[in-house]
């Protein structure tokens, strides 16, 4: 632990709390509740607004995959700090709507950014925390999410009556008040560490049990996109219910993701991750239950609610379950890396399936919805027929070789 460090150590968990929420939690989660007030302003027309959504998938995806490879260039704290910048300038161009391929490639970049930042800032801060205090630490890191979620759901329809344009310019605003922030909390010392990225060992990725992680994480992938992409759209305008309550549903979305990471954080901790995942893919298969049964506020209310927590709260647990599976963090950073990049391809190839089957259904939203749930029942099955002991043993068996 670094001398910075040891004085202030809550300045890395600042620095990686803020680098989420801007890449991850505004960056992705703004341009939910900004969907409707996009079509509203004919700024584009209502498909390409879903598939510029889905722009931001598909970087995320190129972000996971060059992530490492930018931090073996430079140093991961000098990486981060400029994804940070780089998604302030996304929203600042965003402000000014001077066509499709304008508007998809900021998107695109802002993406790649969240990506980058996914990948980097665990491993670049979890070194100097207490193992014990890992899962709680991650929860905290990944708190960023929670907090642009629900920033997301309280700032923009207050931008919103300022105007569209206000709103992009407010949110670039906010992202570089909080790079700056964050800018000097990055821990240094651990980056000579990281240096060695291709010579990370392949045995752990090929483990069934971290098989198993990787499948499972992708169908979680799957389930939450189209929640996170259509259940305000869904309230609004599927229902009819109008903003407002799209506004209040997104809200309680929104807590739901702050209260996600440090829950899911706690049970990595206390109750093991790999039981915590099985018991938050059950509660989650509940939810979606509700949205596709009910059409009651209140009860799709309390859906987002526990919805909401799903997307932030499932990082600090699949992190956890890499760190039970893999030792060495040189090992533990290439799993992890992969592992992200398995869940942003689902989340990709979800954000454009789920926005293409929107369009040939004529905007049923059950169907997807009903995607959704078929995903965390697999993820449930593949758990369910994959034995701990024959998994660990396995990884033992790899390890001695």
């Amino acid at each position: 632990m670094n001398a910075s460090t040891a004085r202030a150590p809550w300045l890395p968990i600042w620095a990686g709390l803020c680098a989420s929420l801007v890449g991850i939690g505004l960056a992705r989660f703004a341009y939910t509740p900004l969907v409707p007030a996009l079509i509203d302003a004919h700024w584009f027309a209502s498909s390409a607004v879903v598939y510029l959504g889905a722009a931001n998938l598909a970087g995320y995806l190129i972000g996971a995959l060059i992530g490492r490879l930018l931090a073996s260039r430079w140093s991961s704290a000098t990486v981060l700090r400029a994804m940070m910048v780089l998604v302030s300038l996304a929203f600042l161009a965003c402000a000014w709507p001077l066509s499709v391929g304008w508007f998809f490639g900021w998107r695109l970049l802002s993406g790649v950014a969240g990506g980058v930042i996914m990948v980097l800032v665990a491993s670049a801060i979890l070194p100097h925390v207490q193992a014990s205090r890992r899962g709680l630490a991650s929860g905290a890191i990944f708190l960023g999410i929670g907090l642009g979620i629900a920033g997301a759901a309280s700032l923009v329809p207050w931008l919103l009556g300022k105007g569209l344009q206000q709103t992009w310019l407010g949110l670039a605003a906010l992202s570089l008040l909080l790079t700056a922030s964050s800018w000097a909390g990055w821990p240094q010392q651990y980056e000579q560490h990281e240096q060695p990225v291709a010579q990370a060992p392949q045995q752990a990725a090929v483990s069934p049990a971290v098989l198993l992680l990787f499948g499972q994480y992708a169908l979680m992938a799957t389930a939450l996109v189209a929640p996170m992409m259509f259940l305000v759209d869904y309230v609004s305008r599927g229902l009819g219910a109008g903003t407002h309550a799209g506004a209040v549903i997104w809200g309680l979305y929104g807590l739901g993701a702050i209260a996600g990471p440090v829950l899911y954080g706690l049970l990595a901790d206390h109750l093991g991750a790999r039981a915590g995942i099985r018991l938050v893919l059950l509660v989650q298969l509940a939810a979606l239950a509700v949205l596709l049964g009910s059409h009651d506020l209140r009860l799709l209310g309390a859906a987002a609610l526990l919805i909401g927590s799903f997307p932030p709260g499932i990082v600090p647990l699949a992190l956890a379950r890499v760190h039970h599976l893999v030792d060495g963090h040189a090992r533990q950073n290439a799993t992890w890396s992969r592992a992200t990049v398995s869940f942003a391809s689902f989340q990709a190839i979800a954000g454009y399936g789920y926005s293409a089957l929107f369009a040939a259904t004529g905007g049923h939203y059950a169907a997807l919805f009903a995607v959704a749930a078929g995903a965390v029942v697999l993820a449930l099955l593949m758990d369910l027929l994959v034995k701990e002991r024959q998994a660990m043993s396995l990884v033992a068996n790899s390890s001695a070789r």
